[in-house]
């Protein structure tokens, strides 16, 4: 599908059109053909070219991440062994949690059931 243009990009865009028909009625009266306007054309675009990025900007990434580190609010000791200290705590009454759950609640239900059909 695609996408519809604005109305500027559509006046801009006829003004092209006819720019480059009033062009070739203009090189059709001085009796140029459309073959040579075709190798006109050709000859006068450029060759690309391979863009080398200039030496400032090689290692700019670098230099940004090391200005970002700088902004970092970094922890401090006792506040990393805090948190840490609240993590593994509640590792553990969450292994606990399932643990009991599964053991005590889930698996006589299950043998309960299974119980039934045999």
């Amino acid at each position: 599908m695609a996408s519809k243009k604005s109305k500027t990009q559509q006046a801009k865009a006829s003004a092209r059109r006819q720019a480059r028909k009033a062009r070739a009625a203009e090189l059709a009266d001085q009796g140029v053909t459309p073959e040579e306007i075709a190798q006109a054309k050709e000859a006068s675009k450029p060759e690309p070219k391979k863009e080398k990025k200039p030496k400032k900007e090689r290692f700019k990434f670098l230099k940004s991440v090391k200005a970002e580190m700088k902004r970092v609010t970094w922890p401090t000791r006792t506040e990393v062994i805090r948190w840490s200290l609240v993590v593994v705590a509640a590792l553990v009454f969450f292994g606990v949690f399932v643990a009991v759950l599964d053991n005590l609640i889930v698996t006589p239900i299950v043998y309960g059931i299974s119980s039934l059909g045999a």
